[in-house]
């Protein structure tokens, strides 16, 4: 999914700039939904939490973006822990 985002044109800064954008967005929900709604503290709260939440899978798909970036760079064409045939070194246990 990953790869076709990238493919896409969608890159790690964009999802780190959404992430950041959410949070602006949640601190401004939050404000205009507490002076013009007349739910009370508890309908802003909700919203600012709403749109709160989207910011941490934002900075997770930049970092999964970045991490594809950081492979085409180095000319490979999928990364390296989505590499099938590499193998994955495990640390040795003592006496076994």
């Amino acid at each position: 999914m990953i790869s076709t985002l990238h493919r896409m044109g969608l890159r790690s800064n964009m999802m780190y700039g959404a992430g950041i954008a959410s949070i602006g967005m949640s601190i401004a929900s939050w404000f205009i939904s507490k002076q013009y709604e007349t739910a009370g503290m508890d309908r802003a709260d909700r919203w600012a939490l709403f749109v709160g939440e989207w910011a941490p899978t934002f900075f997770a798909m930049g970092v999964a973006l970045r991490m594809e970036e950081m492979a085409m760079e180095k000319g490979r064409e999928t990364p390296e822990w989505q590499d099938q045939n590499s193998e994955m070194r495990r640390p040795s246990r003592a006496g076994v």
